[in-house]
């Protein structure tokens, strides 16, 4: 599913994130740099040990934030790294945190000439945020960002599940007819 926004583009995608072909990709990392499972280990397995030694360099990510790497060996040049919140009962700011891990991307990405970006879908993994909830706060996080004035021509959302697909392709929807 594709839509236009001003000179911007919304795409969604099933596939692997670290084989998208933009300028950044974001991980969604933990805030010790460290590498792990899911996206965050896909992305320093693919990418190779540039970026763990640039994440070294930096040390920390506290959740809501982002920092930007090298993309060592991926189509990717850039690794925007941020840390979305472990998902407690939604009433403990996550959703607050997950917009800032957005954000922050978006605006670091800006700030490094970044005109094509990738997105997984932050804290739905290990840290278990709602889907459902993550893709709507997503979406108009990136659209809001995106009827601005922005120099991001395309955001892909990568997705690796069918169901997780058709959850964003979904909130997509909805957030078009608002």
């Amino acid at each position: 599913m594709k839509i236009k926004i001003n000179r911007s583009a919304v795409e969604l995608r099933q596939g692997d994130i670290t084989k998208q072909k933009v300028d950044a990709i974001v991980n969604a990392a933990n805030s010790r740099l460290a590498g792990g499972g899911g996206v965050d280990g896909a992305i320093h397995s693919a990418g190779g040990p540039a970026i763990m030694n640039e994440c070294r360099k930096i040390g920390t990510c506290p959740t809501g934030t982002a920092v930007i790497t090298t993309g060592g060996n991926l189509f990717a040049k850039h690794v925007i790294h941020t840390v979305g919140p472990r998902y407690r009962d939604g009433k403990s700011g996550e959703s607050e945190l997950l917009i800032n891990a957005y954000k922050n991307s978006l605006n670091i990405a800006e700030k490094s000439g970044v005109r094509t970006i990738a997105f997984p879908s932050i804290s739905t993994g290990v840290y278990r945020y709602p889907v459902n909830e993550a893709s709507r706060l997503a979406l108009s996080t990136v659209v809001d960002h995106l009827k601005g004035d922005t120099s991001i021509e395309k955001t892909v959302f990568v997705l690796f599940s069918l169901k997780d697909l058709e959850t964003y392709s979904t909130s997509l929807k909805d957030l078009i007819k608002e």
